[in-house]
């Protein structure tokens, strides 16, 4: 008896919408309504090309040389990304999880993280997948230190929005104020800069059209809900993202670097409680202290 590179795999419809969720790394593989992919799907015995619907924790993105600073100690995590010098997206991607909950439109999955070298911290972490027929997907993410000292945390994910057509033919809009600029290494140089004038102002819609975005975006725009949110659209589509305030940030990719058959066919909308680099800096890190809880919410839906 064989089974996929990615462990079990976790079905879960309700309405027109359905998903599938994996064992390893608790990934969200396939997201679809009415049969139309919202997400850039990949195969269940395939390799996860460019992090596609990976939950990244207990940190977002990058940090510089995988090296920095916490309540006294200096801590040095293994370089992932040796490209560029850094450690990127966590410590979970490819860890199995384990199913606690299985029903037909939710599925829960568990995973104890150990401590490391690097990240000497203990949590037990928890992805609530559920689907709605009228509001699509909801994700909650949360960690509790289950440890005996505070750690540092952060938490984002890596789906990337698809309208079946190709970016430079689709409309981006995030309704976010500051972008992140960054170094060739893809770390932050300086501070987050107004949007106003530039071409990261994708508050009121742009056309992608060959332009290349791989930024952080901050100081958002929040609904009567309290929801910021990435739309792109094309083809007479519209997929959307949303996040909850526990996620001041949000990493926008246009998808220039991931393997040729999929390059600028999704859009990284990525939902994140720290910036790059934040356990070097410190900006936005949550301090995690044993026994607490932390938690987020982000979700996707068409139109």
């Amino acid at each position: 008896m064989t089974e996929s590179i990615t462990g079990a795999q976790y079905e879960i419809a309700a309405g027109p919408y359905r998903a599938v969720v994996t064992e390893q790394g608790a990934g969200l593989r396939e997201l679809t309504r009415r049969g139309l992919h919202l997400i850039l799907p990949h195969g269940a015995d395939e390799p996860v090309p460019a992090a596609m619907g990976r939950l990244l924790i207990p940190w977002p993105n990058r940090i510089d040389g995988g090296r920095y600073a916490y309540d006294g100690r200096i801590h040095q995590l293994d370089l992932s990304e040796p490209g560029n010098g850094c450690a990127i997206h966590g410590l979970v991607r490819s860890a199995p999880w384990t199913a606690v909950e299985h029903g037909p439109s939710r599925v829960r999955l568990a995973h104890r993280l150990l401590g490391g070298a690097g990240y000497p911290y203990r949590l037990d972490l928890a992805a609530d997948y559920s689907l709605d027929a009228e509001t699509g997907l909801t994700v909650r993410l949360s960690a509790v230190n289950a440890g005996s000292r505070t750690a540092p945390y952060g938490h984002g994910a890596h789906p990337y929005l698809t309208v079946g057509e190709p970016l430079d033919a689709c409309t981006v809009t995030v309704t976010a104020d500051r972008y992140q600029p960054v170094d060739d290494r893809m770390i932050p140089e300086g501070p987050p800069l107004d949007v106003a004038g530039t071409p990261y102002d994708l508050r009121d819609g742009r056309r992608l059209d060959g332009h290349a975005i791989d930024n952080a975006f901050t100081g958002l725009r929040r609904d009567g809900d309290g929801r910021a949110w990435v739309r792109l659209s094309g083809g007479g589509r519209t997929t959307s993202l949303w996040a909850d305030g526990a996620h001041p940030w949000l990493e926008v990719y246009t998808a220039d670097q991931v393997p040729d058959d999929r390059r600028r066919h999704g859009l990284g909308a990525e939902p994140m409680t720290c910036p790059p680099n934040a356990f070097a800096t410190g900006t936005d890190v949550i301090h995690l202290e044993p026994g607490a809880q932390a938690a987020g919410s982000w979700g996707i839906m068409a139109g």
